[in-house]
């Protein structure tokens, strides 16, 4: 059985519908062969978070995280490896208290404009699966295996994406990223999976 699409286009926060997610097939040079994707690289701010910063007199103090965006990567995590990168070095450790100490998960401070030889250099452009909102994430985008993109990401990047999810950063968009992925190159996991381990993820305490 196929993992179940999203079939809920709402914002999260004001509930207003938004257009359904859509699909362009995988494109570019480097993606004729159809190999198997092998790392899902994800940007932090915008993507996993709303993309608001939370300042006081003191400086950067929070950021917003959304629901079932963990959940979904440790069910996609058995399948492709999961990488987040952030250029945001002033927020840099609320980043990482939550990647690496709340989820177990490895975060690198990376440019935005140092991503592509990074992602070239650590992990595979032509094997990578990329997800980022930013003004800059377009360029990445054509360099890519296949790229994805929130649904409130920058125009001009959100055009360039493989996928646009009907989620909002910080508002689910990375759980039905997970899922999509799961879907579209991973189709041998059914729907049986969508289960958790006691003691895994948000609720498996």
């Amino acid at each position: 059985m196929a993992v179940p699409k999203i079939t809920h286009w709402f914002r999260m926060n004001d509930m207003n519908v938004l257009p359904p997610p859509t699909a362009f097939p995988v494109n570019g040079s480097n993606r004729e062969t159809r190999e198997t994707p092998l790392h899902f690289c994800l940007d932090v701010d915008g993507v996993m978070t709303t993309g608001e910063f939370y300042y006081s007199a003191d400086g950067k103090m929070m950021k917003v995280f959304g629901p079932d965006d963990h959940d979904a990567l440790l069910l996609l995590q058995p399948h492709i490896g999961i990488r987040f990168v952030t250029g945001d070095r002033k927020g840099y450790q609320i980043s990482r208290r939550r990647i690496v100490e709340d989820m177990k998960m490895s975060i690198d401070l990376v440019s935005t404009f140092d991503r592509a030889n990074w992602i070239d250099e650590n992990l595979s452009l032509s094997r990578t699966i990329y997800i980022g909102d930013g003004i800059f994430d377009g360029g990445l985008f054509d360099r890519v295996y296949y790229a994805i993109a929130p649904a409130d990401a920058f125009p001009k990047t959100r055009a360039k994406a493989n996928y646009v999810t009907s989620c909002r950063g910080g508002r689910r968009a990375v759980a039905e990223a997970a899922l999509h992925i799961l879907e579209r190159f991973f189709p041998e996991t059914g729907a049986e999976l969508l289960n958790l381990t006691s003691g895994q993820g948000e609720w498996g305490g």
